[in-house]
């Protein structure tokens, strides 16, 4: 039990990284929202 506290460490990484992860993904993906707003936007006045 001595490494106890390295694998709570270690779990606790892995979860930062995977929440960092899937915000980078909502971000990009609000992104392609508003780009493909933009383009319809850009079809319907051509």
């Amino acid at each position: 039990m001595d490494n106890a506290g390295f694998v709570v460490a270690a779990f606790g990484v892995v979860w930062v990284g995977l929440f960092i992860y899937i915000f980078m993904l909502v971000q990009r993906e609000k992104g392609l929202r508003r780009d493909i707003a933009s383009l319809k936007e850009g079809m319907k006045k051509a």
